[in-house]
């Protein structure tokens, strides 16, 4: 994050809470309790937003008015907060994709492949 968004938060911002990835909340002073408060986060690290789990993302887009530090234990169905893998080692790659061999198991029933003669 620039030095512009620090001393801007630190001039207008009142830190309303954080999350497991240690990003940090924030609404602006003077519309704290208007019908459009101004709400924003500060990333942890690289600033990435599947960083963000959806109970902080439900209320940065005012969706609930309350900030999920107040909300009660989530349920036992539920699995935790994963950002987004995609472009990284944790990405999920199907059987036979090219990072982990290329090789998948032999077709079945009437499929040939096409071989140039």
């Amino acid at each position: 994050m620039s030095i512009g968004t620090r001393l801007f938060t630190w001039l207008n911002g009142e830190l309303v809470g954080s999350d497991e990835f240690g990003n940090k909340y924030y609404v602006h002073r003077r519309t704290k309790g208007a019908k459009r408060e101004k709400r924003w986060v500060l990333y942890n690290g690289e600033a990435e937003a599947s960083r963000v789990p959806p109970e902080w993302h439900a209320w940065l887009h005012a969706t609930t008015p309350v900030p999920p530090t107040t909300r009660a234990k989530p349920k036992a169905w539920q699995k935790p907060h994963e950002p987004n893998h995609t472009g990284t080692d944790l990405a999920y790659r199907p059987p036979g994709h090219t990072l982990l061999g290329g090789h998948r198991a032999r077709a079945t029933g009437d499929y040939e492949p096409w071989t140039p003669s």
